[in-house]
């Protein structure tokens, strides 16, 4: 599972900048990349307390 939300965050990460470059996609982006942070708050915090 924590292999799958860091991916996941990776990936958030890339469209992120692919959308910023392009800037068509428009704000939903941000609001991605807002996700792909938390997400890897969350694995980092996970994997101090365990």
């Amino acid at each position: 599972m924590q292999n799958l939300l860091y991916t996941v965050a990776v990936i958030m990460v890339m469209l992120w900048a692919l959308g910023f470059l392009v800037y068509s996609v428009g704000n939903i982006i941000h609001i991605l990349l807002v996700i792909a942070v938390i997400a890897v708050l969350l694995r980092v915090i996970k994997s101090k307390t365990v």
